[in-house]
């Protein structure tokens, strides 16, 4: 009897051992994320809030384990060949980008304008996809950055209510099916695939900024820190499953 408990006890040793070191060698592994600001300073805006929000991010992943940072400001100077080099690096790629007049700043579609043709069969995008035999099918299949993501936030003068009550000016139609179709699409049409974004309303007329960003931090928590720590779990159980 004292044999097969020692013999229990040393499975059990070297099993968490193994665990224990399956868990350390991922957490070794990095996450490499690109944040772009979109916040552009023009007319009457300074771009403050955006700026505030890309500052967050930063800071959230400068102070976590396990992630990597690049990021871009368009209201500096940049190099489209670096940028294109910084979107083929990343893991993930997040924009932060206010609404003007229904579409995102003029400085933010020069950045994707400028950086995506540089990109054009040297990292972001090879063609649209479709091939001489059949021009017909397969539109927007000819990205490079498959296997990466993105998420996007948005800030608005409009109120939430203005996207969800019945006769309110944005026909009860969402950001993300609304005015962020394109940019959607955009990102579609470099194989990349979104995360859950977030959006700030009303951030003119009665801004809340601490409310937001407490809120953002929380949203940053559940998709990259406790997401992340249910895949490794459910990723471990598996493991172990299919070796018994």
């Amino acid at each position: 009897m004292i044999y097969i408990i020692l013999i229990v006890i040393d499975l059990t040793v070297i099993l968490s051992s193994q665990l224990r070191s399956k868990i350390n060698s991922i957490k070794m592994e990095t996450t490499k994320i690109f944040v772009i600001n979109g916040g552009q300073v023009f007319g009457h805006s300074g771009g403050r809030f955006n700026k505030t929000v890309f500052d967050t991010t930063r800071q959230f992943f400068n102070d976590k384990e396990g992630f990597e940072i690049r990021s871009t400001d368009v209201n500096e100077d940049y190099d489209p060949k670096q940028e294109v080099e910084n979107y083929v690096w990343a893991d993930i790629v997040i924009y932060h980008t206010p609404i003007w007049w229904f579409q995102v700043p003029h400085g933010l579609k020069k950045y994707i304008d400028v950086v995506f043709t540089e990109g054009h069969q040297s990292g972001i995008y090879h063609s649209d996809g479709r091939s001489s035999q059949n021009p017909a099918i397969n539109y927007g299949t000819g990205g490079m950055l498959h296997g990466k993501k993105y998420m996007v936030t948005s800030s608005w003068n409009a109120p939430k209510e203005a996207f969800t009550l019945p006769g309110e000016f944005f026909n009860e139609t969402s950001v993300d099916d609304g005015a962020l179709f394109g940019f959607h699409r955009m990102n579609a049409f470099t194989g990349m695939k979104p995360l859950p974004g977030l959006h700030f309303h009303d951030v003119e007329k009665n801004a809340n900024i601490a409310a937001d960003l407490e809120r953002y931090t929380k949203h940053l928590n559940n998709i990259f820190i406790n997401k992340a720590h249910e895949h490794l779990l459910n990723s471990n159980l598996q493991s172990e499953s299919t070796t018994h």
